[in-house]
C-alpha cells in the first residue's frame, strides 16, 4: 500500500482537536445518545446500540443510499471486521468475520427480519445466491462474534439481519431505473399505505447485467492440458451474467404481521467454473419463497411481552441445460488414467429444500431491575428432492462406469445420485435475563439448549457485562459460545472421486472474548474500540486419504484460534460534512499447521466522507484498503500472497432536480483498480487452478432516477 494512504486515518483522528465544539457537563444525555439507531438483534427487545451487549452495527437505508450501494455485499463491506470475499463457483459472496473463512461460509447466520434462510446442503444461504438488491431494506443489522444462545446454529462468526420495510400505513410510493457498464439494468417499485386498519407495504426489483470483462489467464483447465489439446477458455472472463426478480409484501393489522417474499434467479452465471474451469453458457436457476406470520403484543399481561411466530422458506438449486465442468475435448483423470471427453465433463446436480420454523418467545419485566427473556422452538428441514444426470461415473441401469463418449444418464433416484435426499428437525430452548444490578452495571447471561435429530444435542452459553463508565464512555466484557451445524453435503456426499460425507460429524464449535469500549465525548463524535480473542475447535475439514478409497472424507479434523482489534470513528465534522473510518487488525493460527490462516485480510481500512455543498445535493467518497492475505499453508501453494487493493467509490445524488425525481450519478471502482480475491487452493493432483486469482470488477459507471412521493 503507498505510504501516503498510512497517514490518512492519523490525519482524520488528530482534526478532532480541531472541534470548534466544546463538552460541557451540561450536555444533554439526548443531545448524545438522541440519535442513535435501536437494535434487538443482540437481545431479542429493541435496545440503543451503545447499551446492546454484543459488537454490533447497523446500517440504514440512509446509509445504503448515501454510498449508492445497489447490493447489500457493498454495505456489508463498510462494516469493521467484515470482508466480502469471493468464492469461485457463482462469484457467492465468502463473508469473512476476524478470520474466520470457509469456502461456503457456513460460519455466518443470515436472517430476513429475524428468520434464518440457511440452506441444508451447503450450510449456505444458496449455491445460487445471485446476489440481494437494498431498495426494499429498512436497515441492517451486523453482530460480529457468536450469536448461538439467542439464535442457535450457525450464529459462529457473525449474524446478519436484514430488517426490510415495514407496513407502517404511510402513504408512499417509488418508481426507479439504474442503468451502467455491462449493460447492467434495475427497475423497482415499491409502495404502501393502508386500508382502514389494515397497513401495507410492497417493493418488486429487477437486475440484469451481463457480468464484467476482467480476465482469468490460467484455470483448472490450463493445468489440466498439459496433458493433451490446449482446451482451456482462459484467458476468459468469468462468467457472471444474471437474471434476478425479487419481491416483497408485509401485511399488518393490530397484533399480526405477515411477510412474504421471492427471490427468484435465472441464467446465473457459474462464475469461475464449478470446478474452477471456465466455461461460456453455464448458468443456474433458483426459486425461493419465503413467508411468516408473526404475532406480537408487547402488553399481553402487566410486565408480559409476547410474540408467536411461523414460517415457511423453499428453496431450489436447477441446471439451465448443461453444466459444463470441464469443456469439450478435456482430458481429465477417469478410469485410473488421463482420458479425453470429446463432449466435455457434463454434471447436473439439482436439489430443491423446504424449511418450516415455529417460535414462542417472552419478555417478563415484573421483577425489579430484571428483563427475563424465555423461549421454545421447532425446526423441520427437508431436502426432499435430489436430481442428477451426468457423463461420468455409472450407468444405473447396467452398474458399469461409463467411459468418454457415452451419453448423459439420469441417476437420479438411484444409487449413484451425489447426495441423499435427508431431514433435520431441531427442538430448542432458551432463557435469558437482563440485570442491572448497580445503577450504572448490567449484566447480560443466557443460554440455549438445542436438540437435532441427526446429531445430538449441544449448549451455548452467553455472559455480558456493560458498565456505564462514565456519562460518555461505556464498556463491555461479553463471552460467548457458538455451534455450526454439518451441512448435508459434509455429511451425506458420495460418488464422488475426490470428496466423501460423514455421517458421524459433530458440530464446529467457538468460545469468544471481547472488551469493548464506546466513547462519545461531544454529540457529534463517536469513538468505537472493540478487541477479541476466539478459539474455534471441530472444524469440519475434507481430510485427504481419510475415505475407505482415499478418498478425501469430511472429518473434524481442524483447529484455529484468533485475535484482533476494530477501531472506527465517526465524525460529524460540520454541518454539511460527516466522516467515518475504521480499522481492522487480526491475526489468526491454524493450530494443526502451525501457520498463519489462509485467505482472510490481516488488515482492513475503510474510509468515507459524506458532503452536502448544497441543499439537495449529496457527495459521497468512500476508500476501502484490503490487505495481507495468506496462501494456504501445506497445500503446496507457492504462489506469493494475494495483492493488497485500494477501491475507491464515487456517488453523487441531487433531490429533487424535478418535482419529486431524484438523479444520481455512481461510479464504482473509481480508478478501474486490478482488485483480486484469492482463490483456493486444491484440484484434481494441482494445487493452484487458478493461477492469477479472482479478478473483481473494473470501473463501473451507473446511471440512477428515481421518482417518489
Amino acid at each position: 500500500m503507498n505510504n501516503k494512504y498510512l497517514v490518512i486515518l492519523p490525519i482524520l483522528l488528530g482534526c478532532t482537536n480541531t472541534l470548534a465544539y466544546e463538552d460541557s457537563a451540561e450536555d444533554d444525555l439526548m443531545a448524545l445518545y438522541g440519535g442513535e439507531e435501536f437494535i434487538s438483534i443482540a437481545t431479542g427487545v429493541e435496545q440503543p446500540l451503545h447499551k446492546a451487549p454484543a459488537v454490533v452495527s447497523v446500517l440504514t437505508a440512509n446509509d445504503i443510499e448515501q454510498i449508492g450501494a445497489t447490493d447489500i455485499d457493498e454495505i456489508l463491506e463498510t462494516v469493521p471486521g467484515l470482508h466480502v470475499a469471493r468464492d469461485a463457483a457463482g462469484y457467492n459472496p465468502v463473508y469473512t468475520f476476524r478470520g474466520i473463512s470457509a469456502q461456503y461460509n457456513p460460519q455466518v447466520l443470515m436472517l430476513i427480519n429475524g428468520t434464518p434462510i440457511t440452506n441444508l446442503f451447503q450450510g449456505d444461504r444458496n449455491l445460487v445466491w445471485g446476489g440481494m438488491p437494498v431498495q426494499a431494506i429498512k436497515k441492517i443489522e451486523v453482530i460480529r462474534g457468536p450469536g448461538s444462545a439467542l439464535y442457535g446454529a450457525d450464529a459462529f462468526a457473525g449474524v446478519i439481519n436484514i430488517v426490510t420495510m415495514e407496513a407502517d400505513g404511510k402513504k408512499s410510493f417509488e418508481a426507479g431505473v439504474r442503468y451502467g457498464t455491462h449493460n447492467t439494468k434495475d427497475y423497482w417499485l415499491t409502495g404502501g399505505g393502508s386500508v382502514g386498519e389494515l397497513k401495507y407495504f410492497g417493493a418488486i426489483e429487477s437486475h440484469k447485467t451481463d457480468g464484467f470483462d476482467e480476465k482469468i489467464t490460467s484455470d483448472q483447465q490450463t493445468n489440466l492440458d498439459i496433458f493433451g489439446p490446449d482446451v482451456s477458455l482462459a484467458p476468459g472472463s468469468v462468467n457472471l451474467e444474471r437474471k434476478n426478480l425479487d419481491a416483497r409484501l408485509e401485511l399488518a393489522y393490530k397484533n399480526l404481521k405477515l411477510r412474504a417474499g421471492a427471490q427468484i434467479r435465472d441464467d446465473a452465471g457459474d462464475g469461475a467454473g464449478s470446478a474452477q474451469a471456465l466455461a461460456e453458457d453455464n448458468n443456474f436457476a433458483s426459486d425461493r419463497l419465503n413467508v411468516d406470520l408473526t404475532y406480537e403484543n408487547k402488553e399481553f399481561t402487566e410486565n408480559l411481552a409476547v410474540k408467536i411466530q411461523t414460517s415457511y422458506l423453499q428453496t431450489s438449486q436447477e441446471v439451465n441445460g448443461n453444466l459444463m465442468l470441464f469443456p469439450a475435448g478435456a482430458i481429465v483423470p477417469n478410469l485410473g488414467g488421463f482420458v479425453p471427453f470429446t463432449d466435455g465433463v457434463i454434471g447436473n446436480p439439482e436439489v430443491k429444500e423446504r424449511h418450516t420454523r415455529f417460535n414462542f418467545s417472552s419478555f417478563y419485566t415484573g421483577i425489579d431491575r430484571h428483563e427475563i427473556g424465555f423461549g421454545t422452538g421447532y425446526y423441520h428441514g427437508d431436502l426432499y428432492e435430489v436430481k442428477e444426470t451426468k457423463n461420468f461415473g455409472f450407468d444405473p441401469d447396467t452398474d458399469a462406469q461409463l467411459v468418454p463418449g457415452d451419453p448423459i444418464v439420469d441417476v437420479t433416484d438411484t444409487p449413484y445420485v451425489f447426495l441423499t435426499e435427508g431431514k433435520r428437525e431441531n427442538s430448542y430452548v432458551f432463557i435469558q435475563d437482563v440485570w442491572q444490578f448497580l445503577n450504572d452495571w448490567e449484566l447480560t447471561a443466557g443460554v440455549r439448549y438445542d436438540h437435532y435429530s441427526d446429531f445430538g444435542d449441544t449448549v451455548n452459553p452467553r455472559l455480558a457485562v456493560v458498565w456505564s463508565t462514565t456519562r460518555n464512555l461505556t464498556t463491555k466484557l461479553l463471552y460467548g459460545e457458538a455451534f455450526r451445524a454439518p451441512s448435508f453435503a459434509q455429511q451425506r456426499a458420495k460418488n464422488n472421486n475426490l470428496v466423501l460425507g460423514n455421517s458421524e460429524l459433530d458440530p464446529e464449535e467457538l468460545k469468544s472474548y471481547e472488551l469493548a469500549f464506546d466513547y462519545r465525548p461531544v454529540h457529534d463524535l463517536v469513538f468505537n474500540l472493540n478487541l477479541f480473542y476466539y478459539e474455534w475447535e471441530d472444524i469440519i475439514q475434507f481430510v485427504p486419504g481419510s475415505g475407505p478409497f482415499g478418498e478425501a472424507q469430511a472429518q473434524n479434523a481442524g483447529e484455529q484460534t484468533g485475535h484482533g482489534l476494530e477501531f472506527e470513528v465517526t465524525w460529524q465534522a460540520l454541518r454539511d460534512l460527516e466522516l467515518t473510518s475504521n480499522f481492522s487488525w487480526q491475526k489468526s493460527e491454524d493450530k494443526n499447521l502451525d501457520a498463519d490462516a489462509a485467505y482472510s485480510p490481516e488488515k482492513q481500512l475503510y474510509m468515507e466522507a459524506n458532503w452536502q455543498p448544497a441543499e439537495l445535493w449529496n457527495v459521497n467518497v468512500q476508500a476501502n484498503w484490503v490487505m495481507d492475505r495468506n496462501r494456504a499453508s501445506g497445500a503446496n501453494d507457492s504462489r506469493s500472497d494475494v495483492d493488497n487493493y485500494a477501491l475507491v467509490d464515487l456517488t453523487i445524488r441531487r433531490k429533487s432536480l424535478w418535482d419529486h425525481i431524484d438523479v444520481a450519478l455512481i461510479v464504482k471502482n473509481l480508478f478501474d483498480e486490478d482488485a483480486r480475491e484469492p482463490s483456493l487452493a486444491g484440484g484434481v493432483g494441482f494445487p493452484v487452478p487458478i493461477e492469477d486469482d479472482l479478478p473483481l470488477a473494473g470501473q463501473q459507471i451507473l446511471g440512477e432516477i428515481r421518482y417518489h412521493y
